[in-house]
């Protein structure tokens, strides 16, 4: 008896780590953020209140949840302000990258799967490779890359492809470039996974009853490797709606994503509160692909018992 309560502590223990994890570093600074979103600016330290006051008991409790408003979310969701333009252009971008990254990362996923397996290794770590480059380099690079007078224009100028250098800097396609470089390896690592489980079995079966090549990929290997798919774009897609990095450095003044926003509104605006409404409705934007993904794999899951 003594040794089972041993054992059901421990696995008490283990479930509760994770658990402990997420509320120190996620809810808990969500619900401050929450907080903040549900103030009003002012000039003081902290920038917004009501702030609570222990102090004063439960008046002071009540003092602080009569304080806070919703008004932020409807300055943030009023159609005469840029955040609902910025949400839908973070989306569209996202989604555009997402699809290019798929249709990028899918070849290279699937060649390093079929590779031998002696040389996989060194391909999985050629793909890893630019995460031991610090970020903000990386993208830094493109700069140099992509102005007329990169690299890129002066080696199309030197061939002779074209006779004035292109304006690519400063521009949706250079976030686009940016996006599909910075987050490709996010792509290529969950499709190699599912891509390498595939059982070759299957498709020499379907080669010996006569289905050709392409016809046996769309209705075996592709079907077979959508875990992959879905997970590399979830990977890929929510990171990108919220990106700011990227289109700050590479994109133009048109560019509007709802990152850049946010920043401004922080840094320029000095605004905690309406940022931090910008902050929390992000979030749940992204909550909805990932409650969707779950459900279907829950559904895989029961229909696979």
């Amino acid at each position: 008896m003594a040794m089972a309560g041993e054992k059901g502590r421990g696995r008490w223990f283990v479930i509760a780590v994770p658990y402990l994890w997420l509320l120190a570093l996620f809810l808990a600074p969500f619900l401050i953020v929450f907080k903040i979103s549900l103030s009003q600016d002012v000039v003081a330290q902290p920038p917004y209140a009501p702030t609570l006051d222990l102090a004063q008991g439960w008046a002071g409790f009540t003092e602080f949840l009569s304080g806070l408003s919703f008004a932020n979310y409807g300055y943030v969701l009023d159609f005469s302000n840029e955040f609902l333009e910025a949400y839908g252009s973070s989306l569209i971008i996202a989604s555009i990258s997402t699809v290019l990254l798929l249709l990028v990362g899918y070849p290279i996923a699937y060649a390093m799967a079929r590779a031998p397996r002696s040389i996989q290794p060194t391909l999985l770590m050629l793909v890893i490779l630019p995460f031991w480059t610090s970020f903000l380099i990386r993208v830094y690079a493109w700069i140099g890359i992509l102005s007329q007078e990169g690299l890129l224009n002066q080696a199309l100028l030197a061939l002779g492809v074209i006779d004035t250098p292109l304006e690519i800097l400063n521009t949706n396609l250079a976030v686009y470039i940016g996006i599909v470089y910075s987050y490709l390896p996010f792509m290529v690592l969950p499709l190699y996974a599912a891509l390498e489980k595939l059982d070759l079995t299957l498709l020499e079966a379907a080669a010996d009853l006569g289905c050709p090549p392409a016809k046996a990929f769309w209705t075996i290997t592709f079907p077979l490797s959508l875990p992959g798919v879905a997970a590399g774009a979830l990977l890929c897609f929510i990171p990108a709606v919220g990106e700011f990095v990227i289109p700050d450095l590479l994109g133009g003044s048109d560019t509007l994503m709802i990152g850049k926003s946010l920043w401004t509104e922080f840094t320029v605006n000095r605004s905690w509160t309406v940022s931090s409404a910008v902050a929390v409705l992000l979030l749940l934007v992204l909550v909805i692909p990932i409650v969707v993904y779950q459900n279907i794999q829950q559904r895989e899951l029961e229909a696979g018992k």
